[in-house]
């Protein structure tokens, strides 16, 4: 236990010696920050559609889902999950994502667009043939079957006329302090998602001119609320899920919801990184009470077999479907009652 200790300190002591400090900020408060004014910018819509909304094919539809070989085109070496980009028989472009976030996040992009926000156009296939695939991928290699196909992923269909123009910030975007992205902190925390990196936040172009706003990687949920070790647990694991504490402080006029969590202290070996994504706790402090009652309403509306289908797109096992659900229909309920 003392040389536990002594390690512990050793680490902690590397760390702040590593680490360089970010200006100073109000704890626990997001609603601080300076707001670049840039319309017309879009969060949420109204989805007043909620309870005839299909979970299992999701924004896309039936009419937009995979079908048929692909052909590969490149591969896509940024972030740490291996992807590739490949285009269909119809011609349409697909960044396919091979590895541990492909179910967790089928299921997530579900929820959030049935709770009015904007995600991308993912499915889930268990098995993929790629034609022209190289013989070795520089990752992901041990998701390619001996007869070249890939096993288990998500494929996210590019959408024409929809371009990325940047990202942005939690702490910096025109929606501070509204409902909608209290809402979204909520939901954020609902499903668990621990990688709230500005990185992973999307800003997107549309033809119509608006500038559409999206968590654009939902991959890291439905596991631990912050990175754990073994990863393994941190994402689509539903022990994890089940066993995490949802909100964890509540006041007359505000909540704090348990995720996103610092991450275990095993990541102290990166400390720039660790000390990054512990400021991101703010995003689940002092959210408004009323807030977060009214995300709870809005998922209120969806049917047990709605959430279900959202997991079922995943190809989850049965156990899981329900299993998941359950905790999802748990926290609804619990945001409800505030």
């Amino acid at each position: 236990m003392l040389k536990k200790r002594k390690l512990l300190t050793l680490c902690l002591s590397l760390s702040f010696f590593f680490y360089e400090a970010a200006p100073t900020e109000k704890k626990g408060d997001i609603a601080s920050a300076n707001i670049p004014t840039q319309e017309p910018a879009v969060l949420w819509v109204n989805p007043t559609d909620i309870t005839t909304r299909n979970l299992f094919y999701g924004p896309g539809g039936k009419e937009h889902e995979p079908h048929g070989p692909v052909t590969f085109v490149k591969e896509d070496l940024d972030g740490t999950n291996p992807k590739i980009v490949v285009r269909d028989q119809d011609d349409v472009k697909w960044k396919v994502k091979m590895g541990p976030e492909a179910r967790p996040e089928t299921a997530a992009t579900r929820l959030v667009w049935a709770a009015g926000y904007f995600v991308n156009e993912d499915y889930f296939v268990p098995t993929l043939h790629c034609d022209n695939l190289p013989a070795h991928l520089h990752r992901g290699q041990k998701y390619v079957s001996p007869d070249g196909s890939i096993l288990n992923v998500r494929m996210k269909r590019y959408l024409k006329g929809e371009e990325k123009s940047g990202n942005w910030e939690w702490r910096a975007d025109p929606f501070i302090g509204t409902r909608e992205l209290n809402g979204l902190r909520v939901l954020m925390a609902l499903l668990n998602n621990w990688d709230l990196t500005d990185e992973n936040n999307g800003v997107y172009e549309e033809k119509r001119g608006e500038r559409i706003y999206m968590v654009s990687d939902l991959g890291s949920t439905f596991g631990t609320p912050g990175l754990t070790w073994p990863t393994s647990k941190a994402r689509g694991n539903l022990r994890s899920y089940s066993h995490s504490k949802f909100l964890t402080r509540m006041t007359a006029d505000t909540v704090d919801v348990g995720a996103p969590r610092r991450d275990s202290f095993f990541f102290l070996a990166t400390p720039r990184e660790f000390f990054k994504k512990l400021k991101l706790r703010a995003i689940g402090k002092n959210i408004p009470r009323a807030d977060a009652r009214w995300m709870g309403e809005l998922l209120g509306q969806l049917s047990p077999d709605q959430i279900r289908d959202a997991f079922r797109a995943a190809g989850y096992s049965p156990a899981e479907v329900d299993g998941f659900a359950t905790v999802v229909e748990h926290r609804i309920a619990a945001l409800q009652s505030l």
